[in-house]
């Protein structure tokens, strides 16, 4: 039997826990594990870095089923934590890359550049917040650009020149030439979502997209409807691509003829999906549901519904792909296809500081698995009154 993706409430607000544990460590202990240096309250930047820090650490207890006082005693080499306790919380302390403070190499880079086509969806918004999260965890500074006025390769030159740890490229077109230069100056870069399928000596990450989009068009399906047109994503895009091949394997599989009058492409944009989705609708045989390979497409295709004066989910279903913070703003609320943006952030920051110590990682490619979140924008088919 086919797996299906697991199906997930709404995202929590997910610094509230680790907050209130941390309120309640500090209360407990009366001392912080970075709180203070030489006695003196640490401001600004740096306080935001131990709150990161005190994140992460959180986050390890968790996973070691621990409380944050024994992640603390361990991180201070105190004696009276057991072995194997002490060994399990270790292990996980090197493998989220975290070094205590006063062992840390003054020469080792503490900064690493991440860069993006623009700066202006939500997705953006999302994969931004992920790796600068997970830097700051680290104790590390990100700058951020586009290559919009700095090409790929001015930011090879860029990194270079500020001695950063090496660059993360967010769904852009390298150049053969920027390619061969990453390979032959051995580079450390890792790339998010990139356009087009990159050397296999340059480390590549991203989600299931194909699966997403498939398990995507399925729960439309299991509402009863057949008639399911999509908002996609260019063609040259992997992730665009892969999602309408996802798109067309549920329809097959559910013996469903694909019909391109109902599918067009489009970049991921709100203006463009509200055009293309209003022809959708003006189709001779409309669909009753709709997919979109991006929250800011489904944006516009809510948009084109309202326009339409089609009530949603009554009169048209729509499913997103992303689940950014939008998704749960919208009127109504968007179901999507999750993607992990922190653990996006988390990952490309790993991976690429591994690559800055001569460390490959053990696949080119990597993938991490999507989620579906359902809301109320999508429900079982209307019934047809054919009386």
């Amino acid at each position: 039997m086919r797996g299906r993706a697991p199906v997930l409430p709404p995202r929590p607000a997910p610094r509230y826990l680790a907050a209130k544990l941390q309120a309640s460590y500090a209360m407990r202990s009366g001392a912080s594990v970075f709180g203070e240096r030489n006695g003196h309250r640490v401001t600004g930047r740096g306080k935001g870095q131990l709150e990161a820090q005190y994140g992460l650490l959180t986050s390890i207890a968790t996973e070691a089923g621990v409380s944050l006082s024994t992640v603390s005693k361990v991180v201070h080499r105190r004696r009276d934590v057991g072995a194997r306790t002490r060994e399990r919380v270790e292990e996980l302390l090197a493998r989220h890359g975290f070094v205590r403070p006063w062992e840390r190499d003054p020469a080792t880079p503490r900064q690493i550049i991440a860069v993006f086509r623009d700066l202006s969806g939500p997705y953006t918004l999302e994969v931004v917040r992920g790796i600068v999260d997970a830097a700051g965890e680290l104790g590390i500074d990100v700058v951020t650009g586009t290559t919009s006025r700095r090409s790929i390769s001015g930011w090879l030159e860029q990194c270079v020149a500020l001695g950063a740890a090496g660059i993360v490229i967010v769904i852009s077109m390298l150049s053969e030439e920027d390619q061969r230069r990453i390979v032959e100056q051995r580079l450390p870069v890792v790339l998010i979502d990139p356009l087009s399928a990159p050397s296999e000596d340059i480390p590549s990450i991203g989600v299931t997209n194909w699966s997403g989009a498939r398990d995507a068009v399925q729960h439309l399906l299991d509402l009863g409807h057949t008639r399911i047109g999509m908002v996609a994503g260019r063609s040259h895009s992997l992730a665009g691509a892969a999602r309408v091949h996802g798109y067309r394997a549920a329809l097959e599989e559910a013996g469903i003829a694909y019909d391109p009058t109902i599918v067009r492409s489009t970049d991921f944009d709100y203006a463009e999906a509200l055009a293309t989705g209003s022809q959708i609708l003006r189709a001779d045989d409309p669909p009753t549901a709709v997919f979109a390979a991006s929250d800011a497409q489904a944006l516009g295709v809510l948009e084109a519904a309202r326009q339409h004066g089609l009530a949603v989910p009554d009169d048209l279903a729509v499913m997103s792909f992303d689940d950014t913070l939008v998704a749960a703003m919208a009127c109504p609320p968007l179901s999507a296809v999750r993607q992990p943006f922190e653990e996006l952030g988390r990952e490309a920051t790993r991976v690429l500081l591994e690559l800055a110590q001569g460390r490959p990682p053990v696949s080119p490619r990597i993938e991490l698995a999507t989620e579906l979140v359902l809301r109320t924008s999508t429900s079982v088919r209307r019934r047809v009154n054919t009386a």
